[in-house]
């Protein structure tokens, strides 16, 4: 057994002001509650909530006051995700890891921004996995990049084990979010620790997935601080014998016979998503891929009241 206790943290984010101090202070108290504590998650953006004007340079005095509480606990610690602006002004939404002795050992800036309504954020290009020694090998990724399976197979294709998986979702797709987490989890035969926030960090429901899908916890709508033991072991078994000794999922990927030219930007099997429209915010009223005609609709109907209802190719028929 590779035992490893990871605790998420749930808490109440404000949008106007500084929550660095907060998320410390809850750090301390996971830690005094629950000394069996060796990795601590928040949610994304937590230090500083969801507005881009409180972008911080890539280094700052934020991520020293985390790694000073990193060293203080003995803990690692990934504490949620910041806006980080480069010297050429390019803004990314980008967590860290911080070991035990206090050092930042890895970055990751978050794939695939929550477009249309993320703007302004530019992609990271880089996958991010590391290992805890004599424990196993962790990835990370944040919020809508779980909606991409790409992003988890690359990261399990590196090795990684468990998915550390901050989100700010505050939105009526959680359900769906939650849903995608333990599909996630069955896929890739990997623990999924997706932690969310309150306020204006989200709607809560932070859960945990072991890799045959089974809810290990799941946080309902107020704060919450779960420390869960996982099992290493459980996943190298798994990876080997099947879910339940059935689907060896890693593997028949691995063996597959055939590769996807949908990968292949060139390949032009991707024609139908380029008959979408533009990637944008809806707006009122919108018709978009309804394929209806508001001026044929109000012409259709007539004055004696008989209604004649458009169809998609243009032709009219009575109802």
């Amino acid at each position: 057994m590779t035992p490893f206790a990871i605790a998420g943290i749930q808490q109440y984010v404000n949008p106007l002001q500084s929550n660095v101090d907060g998320m410390i202070h809850r750090l301390d108290v996971c830690l005094a509650r629950f000394p069996w504590t060796q990795m601590v998650l928040f949610s994304e953006l937590a230090p500083y909530g969801p507005l881009p004007k409180y972008a911080l340079p890539p280094e700052n005095e934020t991520i020293e006051k985390f790694q000073a509480a990193a060293l203080r606990n003995r803990v690692w610690l990934i504490p949620g995700s910041m806006f980080l602006k480069d010297e050429t002004g390019a803004m990314r939404n980008t967590a860290v890891v911080i070991n035990p002795d206090g050092e930042v050992v890895a970055r990751y800036s978050k794939m695939f921004p929550f477009r249309p309504y993320e703007k302004g954020v530019t992609e990271g290009t880089e996958f991010c996995v590391f290992d805890v020694p004599e424990v196993g090998r962790f990835g990370l990724s944040i919020c809508y990049d779980i909606w991409f399976p790409e992003t988890t197979r690359q990261l399990t294709s590196m090795g990684a084990e468990v998915l550390l998986h901050p989100v700010l979702t505050g939105t009526t797709d959680r359900d769906a979010e939650l849903a995608i987490a333990r599909a996630t989890a069955a896929q890739f035969q990997c623990y999924v620790f997706d932690v969310n926030g309150l306020g204006a960090g989200g709607v809560g429901k932070s859960c945990v997935v072991d890799p045959s899908s089974t809810v290990l916890h799941q946080s309902a709508g107020q704060e919450d601080m779960f420390p869960i033991e996982v099992d290493l072991d459980v996943v190298r078994r798994q990876r080997e014998t099947g879910l339940k000794g059935l689907g060896q999922v890693l593997k028949s990927f691995r063996d597959r016979g055939t590769d996807f030219p949908v990968y292949d930007r060139m390949s032009g099997s991707d024609a139908f998503l380029h008959t979408l429209g533009a990637l944008e915010m809806p707006g009122q009223g919108s018709t978009a891929g309804l394929r209806v005609d508001v001026e044929a609709e109000a012409e259709a109907q007539q004055p004696n009241g008989v209604y004649t209802a458009p169809h998609a190719d243009g032709v009219t028929g009575t109802h």
